[in-house]
């Protein structure tokens, strides 16, 4: 049986003292627990970061990490994107414990209970941040819608099936 001598004060603190490893991201400020993703989300998440991670280690361009893997953006922020990309410029905000600041690209595919979630708050927070592009995919029809960050605001490119065309990597990544 744990103690508890000094009980959290704030999401945050909850948010701190989970377990490693928990699907848990604060969202606003509200704690969002997720079972583990369907087959076909995982299907589609392994194909896109084998090619993706290939061709920026190829190209040495940065550093591929895949969920669960925390992106903190502030203490009421912290993401578990599905993947994200971070470029040689910013290899600095990658911590002990995960990303402190915005990654370049963030891409997500989406699950039935989180649709509104990555089209919605988690969207406007990546724009908030800075994340040059961000992609969300549906896992069973292969659709990538894609938005990329311009004077801040995020402006949807055209949508793609089985691809994700990145004008930051300069290429189109195929799945």
């Amino acid at each position: 049986m744990n103690t508890i001598l000094h009980p959290p004060k704030t999401i945050y603190d909850v948010w701190e003292s989970l377990p490693e490893g928990t699907l848990c991201q604060l969202i606003n400020n509200n704690l969002i627990m997720s079972p583990s993703p369907l087959d076909v989300h995982q299907a589609v998440l392994n194909d896109i970061n084998i090619a993706l991670a290939v061709y920026v280690k190829k190209n040495k361009l940065g550093k591929v990490r895949i969920a669960p893997y925390d992106v903190h953006f502030s203490k009421s922020n912290i993401f578990q994107p599905d993947l994200i990309f971070i470029s040689n410029d910013n290899l600095h905000l990658i911590e002990a414990n995960g990303l402190k600041g915005a990654p370049d690209i963030a891409i997500e595919v989406l699950s039935p209970g989180n649709k509104h979630i990555d089209l919605g708050e988690k969207k406007d927070v990546y724009e908030q941040y800075g994340v040059k592009e961000y992609f969300i995919v549906h896992p069973d029809t292969k659709l990538v819608q894609s938005f990329i960050l311009k004077n801040k605001k995020f402006e949807e490119k055209q949508t793609a099936t089985g691809s994700i065309v990145s004008d930051l990597l300069q290429t189109t990544i195929t799945f």
